[in-house]
């Protein structure tokens, strides 16, 4: 793995180089994450068969993180599907990469189908892990609020920090070492000892309000390149809570794509990147991406 910054636009972009074969998958991160959130299908074998890169979006991880809007009528400024779909394309053009695969999670998830949309020539395909349109309502801005609320946080030591990450409610009874090194690159250490998340609050607001004001179904309609869409069956919660996206809401989406096929797999919406579900996804990834054109069923028409 290769730590690198490149220029796209007028940001400066972090991302992580995995060399490897044919195509090139650029790896798209969740609403708060950033590019380590896919450590854990590095360490399952998606690299070295693949090429891999993987981002940092604007204003997480160590990316650049422009100004969000705070203007009532510009919620989403700077922070827009198109602003960071043209980051991704500056990102590409610098390598001087003209086709790849998009492989998103959750946030990065919309963000490779509207750019599947708007590029179909670069992107042949698109793997969407654990996203629908069931997730973007506005009663979403009310479940991202303790996550705003963790993201303004500051924990007195690394120690007390990763304590209070190991007791969210998504991660009970399951801990993988792979994932701390995740938070551990997510944080950063002020001077006298206390740690932040570097994710600006702001910014992922802004993003959430970017994603709103898009009309999904009539995107999701315009998309002809294979998809694959990995949706995470187990509990976002202790035993007995639903998955962070049921099956039955994601059939709406699968319904809306004309090439596409749904795999259930195990793990929730996180740790389905992890340990021997890592495995499990990119196992249904490899075989995506190596079989032909013609082999790729599509469910949402059947």
């Amino acid at each position: 793995m290769i730590d690198k910054y490149i220029i796209s636009g007028s940001i400066r972009i972090h991302y992580l180089d995995y060399p490897g074969g044919e195509p090139t998958v650029v790896l798209l991160p969740g609403l708060t994450a950033n590019a380590h959130i896919f450590d854990g299908l590095i360490e399952a074998g998606l690299s070295p068969p693949f090429h891999v890169l993987a981002l940092d979006l604007r204003g997480r991880g160590k990316s650049d993180a422009p100004p969000a809007g705070f203007d009532p009528a510009t919620p989403a400024a700077n922070y827009t599907m198109a602003d960071h779909a043209a980051d991704v394309i500056g990102f590409l053009e610098g390598l001087d990469i003209h086709h790849s695969v998009l492989v998103g999670h959750s946030f990065g998830g919309m963000l490779a189908l509207y750019l599947a949309v708007h590029f179909p020539e670069r992107f042949p395909r698109i793997v969407v892990l654990d996203w629908a349109m069931a997730l973007m309502t506005p009663a979403t801005r009310e479940l991202l609020k303790p996550t705003l609320a963790r993201l303004r946080q500051i924990a007195p030591s690394w120690e007390v920090y990763l304590t209070a990450v190991k007791q969210m409610p998504f991660y009970h009874g399951w801990w993988d070492p792979m994932i701390e090194r995740f938070y551990r690159s997510d944080i950063l250490e002020n001077s006298d000892g206390s740690v932040q998340p570097r994710s600006r609050p702001d910014a992922i607001q802004a993003a959430l309000e970017g994603t709103l004001i898009e009309d999904w179904p009539a995107l999701l309609a315009q998309v002809r390149q294979p998809v694959l869409l990995l949706n995470a069956r187990d509990p976002f919660g202790p035993p007995g809570a639903a998955p962070l996206l049921p099956g039955d809401r994601a059939r709406a989406t699968v319904e809306a794509l004309a090439n596409v096929r749904y795999v259930a797999v195990p793990g929730n919406h996180i740790t389905m990147l992890f340990g021997h579900n890592a495995q499990r996804v990119v196992e249904a990834m490899t075989a995506f991406l190596r079989e032909g054109d013609d082999d790729v069923h599509s469910l949402g028409r059947s």
